[in-house]
């Protein structure tokens, strides 16, 4: 049977028609133009984070969460436009673990991150593709009205298959749903697929494609050791400049913007100290400057520079006939990989 005759139309003066506005009177509304983090995330945009495993994708998040709650810089060079409360679930860490990264990204700001409002869903599981969690979380936006949610990972979100289209749309479709009306940014954590070519970080990201369509902002780690390398792209503006991040030490373990030759400068140094370190301990007498460079092979003024950090730090003295291991020395703490 003809669908339209077991479901006839009604009558055109019974219904109501769709709203319509001239394009020329539509006003730009508070909040909902411009960017939540300058040049980095769109104001209530969606989007995700993506990379291969051990990219930092959760350091990054985590950055953002930070960032955008106490209005510091992400990543040291990005500036909050919009600050706000931060929802977060962190599907595959403890909430002690996230409580440890974000203490030391706050930290390392000078913030108390008790301070902070960045509140964590502590709920075993949350399932996207389920009618109870998809209410449950709806009921939490409610109450808490956060700035940003950031999702991690999205493969713990749901059980739908990401190479269908059709499946990954209706859960695209909800988070959408979620971000007009309760005003937001969502943050989707995500990994790239296996061996993805380099050529388009979008087309990368595991899954389907309308992932890489549906956000407004997207980021992509991708590792180029000593650094990270942060790609940025967005649906409504031009896209910056990629750049170098590194999993910093100190003050507090936290992601940073980093000059990539600065950086390759400072483990090159860093290595070599090792080096000059292990050289002297086997040496049975001291060793002077030029027969450290003939042992270690290196440029003169890089090993001036190592000799001058490692006696500011005490780790070696200037003994009569050259230089000298301290009996009490230690090693210095290598610059983090970035891992």
């Amino acid at each position: 049977m003809d669908e339209s005759a077991r479901d006839p139309l009604p009558e055109l003066s019974r219904v109501e028609r769709l709203r319509v506005v001239a394009a020329g009177d539509i006003l730009a509304e508070p909040g909902r133009t411009g960017w939540l983090v300058e040049g980095l995330w769109a104001a209530q945009g969606v989007g995700v984070i993506g990379g291969a495993p051990k990219s930092c994708k959760t350091w990054l998040a985590l950055d953002l969460a930070v960032s955008v709650d106490s209005s510091t810089p992400a990543v040291g060079r990005f500036a909050v436009v919009q600050p706000g409360p931060v929802l977060l679930y962190a599907a595959e860490d403890a909430p002690a673990h996230v409580q440890q990264r974000l203490h030391g990204v706050a930290s390392a700001r000078g913030l108390d991150l008790r301070e902070l409002e960045i509140r964590l869903i502590l709920a075993p599981s949350l399932r996207l593709d389920t009618t109870r969690d998809r209410v449950r979380l709806r009921k939490t936006l409610d109450e808490e009205r956060p700035r940003l949610l950031i999702l991690d990972p999205l493969v713990r979100l749901h059980q739908a298959d990401e190479n269908s289209a059709a499946e990954m749309s209706s859960l695209l479709g909800e988070l959408r749903a979620l971000q007009r009306q309760y005003e937001l940014g969502v943050l989707l954590v995500h990994h790239l697929r296996k061996n993805a070519p380099r050529a388009s970080d979008g087309q990368a990201l595991r899954g389907s494609g309308d992932l890489h369509a549906w956000g407004d902002s997207n980021l992509y780690l991708r590792r180029r050791d000593p650094s990270l390398r942060l790609t940025i792209e967005h649906r409504s503006a031009p896209a910056p400049e990629p750049c170098s991040l590194a999993l910093a030490l100190e003050p507090a373990p936290h992601l940073r913007v980093v000059d990539p030759g600065a950086l390759e400068h400072s483990v090159n140094t860093t290595d070599l100290a090792q080096r000059v370190i292990a050289t002297l301990a086997a040496a049975d007498k001291p060793l002077s400057r030029d027969a450290l460079r003939d042992l270690l092979q290196t440029r003169n003024a890089t090993l001036g520079e190592t000799l001058a950090r490692l006696r500011a730090e005490c780790q070696i003295v200037r003994a009569e006939n050259g230089f000298a291991l301290r009996r009490d020395s230690k090693p210095p703490i290598p610059l983090p990989a970035s891992t």
